[in-house]
């Protein structure tokens, strides 16, 4: 027997709902070849920026990039001063599924979606719709409405959520189990033997870590070559509850938030949403499990009818 996480207690009325303020990130600059896992140079487009052309709920493969953010890239601080105070506060208290408002610009007043934290690079990443995207300009500013840092589920205090606004944990379709445990819809399962850059951060707060892709074989028997921006994965034996490693029975859920990667080490990121050290979280397989599909943004922003004249 199931019942739905609505039932369930949880400190939401209680979860401080603040402003934070960034702007757009320049892309990364990069002027020299990298070397990828397999020894051959590359020399391609990386984080940062405004991104026409990759959304959330497009395929994490495939592109001609490394490292790629799907949407708006923003930070708060110049990217030399991403450490400081301004933009550690931004890219702390912006939650995944947090609403964000343009306030400058041509494009000022549009909305946008908080679609996941990026480390490294510090940035927030925000889907926006075509047409807001076509306003916007690099110094453009946002606000958000930073809500989530804080929610705590009363009846389970050995889950941890962190950087997901309460709304949207409620309509992930987490179900209550026997034996006090979680039912989690993701889209996919990865093993924790194949989490590298990041392991061993404290900064689960922020950020995000890598599914390591150099055994494309290894990557493609277990379906992880189909990932999406967007897709809720759970990464089983893994513990991100005070930092990031391995230990057996626990399970972390995350989002994917930026594309593969060529470096050796890295991969698609997994920005983490919930997480226990213990083996009471129960993913469950869907391909539907992603943000895109559930908020309706990205790939999947329903088009609008023309008015008829």
């Amino acid at each position: 027997m199931v019942k739905t996480m609505k039932k369930l207690k949880s400190n939401i009325d209680k979860v401080v709902k603040l402003s934070v303020q960034g702007k757009v990130s320049y892309p990364s600059g990069r002027r020299n070849y990298a070397v990828s896992a397999d020894g051959e140079p590359f020399l391609l487009p990386s984080i940062g920026g405004i991104s026409y052309n990759v959304k959330v709920g497009d395929p994490a493969f495939g592109w001609a990039g490394d490292h790629v953010e799907p949407g708006v890239s923003c930070i708060a601080a110049e990217w030399v001063k991403r450490f400081e105070h301004a933009n550690t506060s931004f890219h702390y208290y912006s939650c995944v599924g947090n609403q964000v408002k343009v306030v400058s610009g041509d494009a000022k007043g549009a909305k946008g979606i908080v679609t996941g934290h990026h480390g490294g690079a510090e940035h927030v990443l925000v889907d926006f719709e075509d047409k807001v995207l076509e306003k916007l300009q690099m110094e453009d500013k946002f606000l958000v409405r930073a809500w989530g840092q804080g929610f705590v589920l009363t009846d389970y205090p050995d889950i941890k959520v962190m950087n997901l606004d309460p709304e949207l944990f409620f309509r992930l379709g987490v179900k209550e189990l026997r034996g006090h445990k979680l039912e989690v819809r993701v889209a996919a399962v990865v093993p924790g033997h194949l989490m590298g850059s990041g392991v061993g951060s404290l900064s689960m707060g922020t950020g995000d870590y890598d599914v390591m892709t150099t055994d494309r074989k290894e990557i493609a028997k277990l379906g992880l070559d189909r990932l999406r921006f967007g897709d809720l994965v759970a990464i089983t034996d893994h513990d991100n509850v005070y930092g990031r490693s391995w230990r057996k029975g626990a399970v972390t859920i995350g989002v994917v938030i930026h594309s593969d990667c060529l470096v050796a080490g890295h991969g698609p990121g997994v920005t983490t949403l919930i997480a226990s050290a213990r083996p009471l979280i129960v993913p469950r397989v869907d391909q539907h499990a992603n943000l895109a599909e559930i908020l309706r943004i990205g790939r999947f922003r329903p088009a609008k009818k023309r008015r008829k004249k």
